[in-house]
């Protein structure tokens, strides 16, 4: 009996094999997505190596030919690295080369502070960390390099002369030094503006005597361990403390290592985003084995009728599934290898460098069991279903009974339950919502429950879709109808179905849910930056004067009792700035407490317009009211229309009117904001504090170009300091952007495998209905019309998929903004959110394209002869 069973068993495989060999263009069809999870998995791998070797490779800042580092330990004078060890490090036997490292920060000078790093490097030799560009290396007592992002930020370039301040004493003062840029340089290590010169010469210039570490080369045929042994006496001072002495290998490898970690750490997060990437192939992969097993429901349904045994139809079809993920896992990998080996070489050719990647077999391997378990998972529930088939259905010619069966009232008990648990999800998030501004309030919490939610929703829709797909049909598909024929059978072709579009459907559904998602998270928190840089950064520019100095240079540029009327005037008028408006600062006492007070005209600066008011109104603020912020509304306990008495140094007492409120602090970091007239009131200065002001022109260039237009409007001697605001809002900005770039590439794998389902499943039904196709061209349905209506059922899954995604997407990304609890405010991108669902439509709606074309060559004759 157990023979004649698996014998039976090894039957009904070989009957399946051989009709899934007679059709291969199905077999590829049926794992393609597959194909391209398993690509985008292993290609991940084949990235993670190719980063991670070309960190260890360019990201060391120690030069290769480095042996030994020497590093002062801090243990007193003794252990100082000095000029006078140098020397002697230079006078043991075995040392080839020496390089003092030292490093100092300094500013361009003028009013406007530029921040720059000054290193100490030979500029020649092997234990050079840089290479130049343009121009020569310094090696007079005051000339400097550049690196790239210097030279552009401060648009300097050899030849040109630049004050650079050096840090002079413990009093906080500081000396100009006039240097001469000679030369642009690389260096892998740096990723911000940076100066190089000599050691020795950043020391005498900065006034040092002492120098952090030294970097030795030894000769050929000295190890590192023999010459530690001959510098250990002579870096040895007379108490006992010696430098530490450090193998450059070890150093190499501890720097390589850090660099590398940084972008595991990317990598575990991108592991993320791949997980949902194998989902939706999964569901794709369900989608096309239920239509393919669907297509051959005549053939099971003849099995049944000779004896199969359903537990050997499931067992021959799960089989199947498992050498589909075998074939489309080896494929994907093999694709990803050679794009992997492929990238060094196509870097190469466009001037970069990148390491090659290695044959990671063990992740092959992985990858390619993952596939197979992800295709025999996906096969399960389409082979339990088709397998079921009675056999009585060999006689009937449809091949879509199974695959179109109600959904019963398990699965829709199930997706109720689904859609409740999310519902009470939520409600309990909105339970535990503190209120805005709440420091005490823990956002994982809620961002886990938010999480959890959205994917109990998302398994509700999977369950429900098709009792969705009608309803969303009938009002997205009105506009179709009014096509004509052409329109009403590709609405009528995609609502017969509504398994397979809902199947589909959720595949995009989820891709759209991430992106819409994504994006409205991404604008409410560019919402939430906007407001906070109008705060801090309210304008391009400050120039204010400094807390020390006369009351006057001569040329009316004031002190630090103020600017001058003049100098006001002359950078008011430059055609290099917009929105020009001085503002006041004064110091007051509330109830004991130090406050700062302004009458910042918040009228004259386009950022106003991102700030909110937790009470009042800011167009309230006149004569007699005035607007406090947060810190010091919670202080005196008073909201918009109360009361408050402000004591002055020098005018006694002034009782004021609270016009607003705002829900954190006010720009500039001011306490409260008044208009001029009750500003003096409160013994404030006539001359301005600072000015605000933007460039008249976006871009570097621009700015740059302004900079240079006040300090020579301003002039050197003064008290007055230049701070450029648009720098902070700049780094802001691009963090949100990189974050909201990567996020949306790496979401688009979901929409990639989607568009790649919607592709299958178009194909497989131009398959099946084969005959339909010829029936409508014998009817007189041209080419043309063919191919457009398969296109539009093509683009209706695009179409329910938006629809559905949106629908979860955006409330989702509400509520998670919402238990952030930053203050951000909920915005909705709605022209970014149509791009993305018109762009959608298009990209679906093109991927029926192929299978419009086969559909519309087959003529009517041989369409209506076929029987499958």
């Amino acid at each position: 009996m157990s023979r004649g069973r698996g014998t039976g068993n090894a039957a009904v495989l070989r009957t399946q094999l051989a009709g899934v060999l007679v059709r291969p263009g199905r077999l590829v069809m049926t794992g393609l997505a597959v194909v391209v999870a398993a690509f985008v998995v292993f290609g991940t791998v084949m990235a993670q190596q190719i980063t991670e070797r070309t960190a260890l490779d360019r990201f060391s800042g120690t030069p290769e030919a480095t042996s030994l580092i020497v590093t002062a330990n801090g243990g007193g004078d003794e252990s100082a690295i000095t000029d006078a060890k140098i020397n002697a490090v230079r006078a043991v036997p075995g040392v080839a080369e020496v390089a003092a490292r030292t490093e100092i920060g300094v500013s361009l000078a003028g009013v406007s502070p530029h921040y720059l790093e000054l290193q100490g490097d030979p500029g020649t030799g092997r234990l050079s960390r840089v290479q130049v560009v343009a121009g020569s290396y310094p090696d007079g007592p005051r000339e400097m390099a550049v690196n790239r992002q210097a030279s552009q930020r401060f648009e300097i370039e050899p030849g040109d002369r630049v004050g650079i301040l050096f840090p002079k004493g413990e009093d906080g003062g500081t000396t100009t030094v006039t240097m001469t840029v000679t030369a642009v340089v690389r260096a892998d290590s740096d990723r911000q503006a940076t100066g190089y010169a000599p050691a020795a010469t950043i020391n005498s210039l900065g006034d040092m005597k002492e120098y952090p570490q030294l970097d030795i080369r030894a000769e050929p045929g000295v190890s590192a361990e023999a010459l530690s042994e001959r510098l250990s006496p002579v870096l040895q001072g007379a108490d006992g403390a010696a430098a530490v002495i450090t193998p450059g290998d070890t150093v190499r490898t501890q720097e390589a290592n850090d660099a590398a970690e940084q972008y595991a750490e990317v990598f575990q997060l991108i592991a993320m985003f791949l997980a949902i990437a194998v989902v939706a192939a999964a569901l794709v992969a369900t989608s096309t084995f239920r239509i393919v097993f669907a297509q051959r429901l005549g053939q099971l349904a003849l099995l049944r009728t000779i004896g199969a045994r359903r537990g050997q139809l499931v067992r021959a079809l799960a089989v199947e599934g498992a050498l589909v993920g075998l074939a489309s896992g080896t494929a994907g990998v093999l694709l990803a290898l050679g794009a992997g080996h492929a990238a060094p070489v196509i870097a190469g050719a466009a001037g970069q460098t990148l390491q090659a990647p290695g044959v990671p077999v063990p992740a092959a391997l992985a990858v390619v069991l993952g596939a197979v378990l992800v295709t025999v998972g996906a096969v399960l529930a389409p082979a339990l279903s088709a397998a079921g088939v009675s056999p009585l259905q060999a006689l009937r010619s449809a091949g879509t009974v199974s695959g179109e069966r109600g959904i019963g009232l398990i699965r829709v008990g199930s997706g109720l339950f689904l859609a409740a648990a999310a519902a009470l999800l939520i409600g309990l998030v909105f339970l535990d919502m503190p209120e805005p501004g709440d420091a005490n309030y823990d956002a994982s919490t809620g961002l886990m429950v938010t999480v959890a939610s959205g994917g109990l929703a998302f398994l509700a829709l999977i369950a429900l879709g098709p009792l969705l797909v009608r309803p969303v049909l009938a009002t997205v598909g009105w506009p179709l109808r009014r096509l004509g024929p052409t329109g009403t059978l590709a609405v009528g072709g995609i609502g017969g179905t509504p398994r397979r579009a809902a199947a589909v459907s959720v595949v995009v559904a989820l891709g759209v849910t991430l992106v819409s998602g994504t994006l409205v998270g991404v604008a409410s928190l560019r919402g939430w930056a906007d407001r906070d840089l109008a705060l801090t950064a309210p304008a391009d520019f400050d120039l204010r004067v400094s807390d020390s100095g006369s009351s006057s240079d001569g040329r009316g540029n004031g002190g630090s009792d103020g600017l001058g009327a003049e100098a006001v005037r002359r950078v008011k008028a430059l055609p290099q700035l917009v929105d020009a408006t001085d503002y006041r600062m004064t110091d007051i006492s509330i109830d004991g407490a130090d406050v700062r007070a302004t009458d910042l005209d918040l009228a004259a600066l386009p950022t106003s317009r991102q700030l909110y008011t937790a009470t009042g109104e800011l167009s309230d603020l006149g004569p007699g009211r005035v607007i406090v912020n947060a810190r010091l509304a919670e202080l005196l306990g008073v909201t918009a229309g109360d009361s408050i008495t402000i004591t002055t140094p020098t005018k006694g007492t002034v009782r004021e009117t609270v016009a607003a409120t705002l829900p954190s602090e006010a720009p500039m970091r001011a306490d409260l904001i008044a208009v001029p007239a009750d500003l003096e009131k409160m013994g404030a200065s006539s001359r301005p504090t600072g000015i605000l002001a933007n460039a008249a022109k976006g871009g570097q260039t621009a700015r740059n170009a302004a900079v240079r237009a006040i300090e020579k409007t301003v002039g050197p001697n003064t008290h007055a300091s230049l701070t450029i605001l648009a720098e902070d809002r700049d780094d802001s900005s691009a963090d949100l952007e990189v974050a909201a770039t990567s996020a949306l590439g790496l979401l688009g794998l979901t929409v990639l495998i989607a568009v790649v389902g919607v592709a299958t499943t178009t194909g497989l039904t131009v398959l099946e209905r084969t005959r339909e196709s010829g029936l409508l061209r014998a009817l007189g349905l041209g080419r043309s019309g063919l191919r457009f209506m398969i296109g539009i059922e093509a683009g209706l899954y695009g179409v329910l998929g938006g629809v559905l995604g949106l629908a979860l997407g955006v409330p989702y990304a509400w509520l998670a903004v919402r238990v952030l609890n930053i203050g951000a405010p909920l915005l909705l991108p709605v022209g970014q959110l149509l791009a993305v669902f018109a762009g959608l439509v298009g990209i679906t709606a093109l991927a029926g394209l192929l299978p419009a074309r086969r559909a519309a060559r087959v003529s009517p004759v041989a369409a209506l002869g076929t029987t499958d």
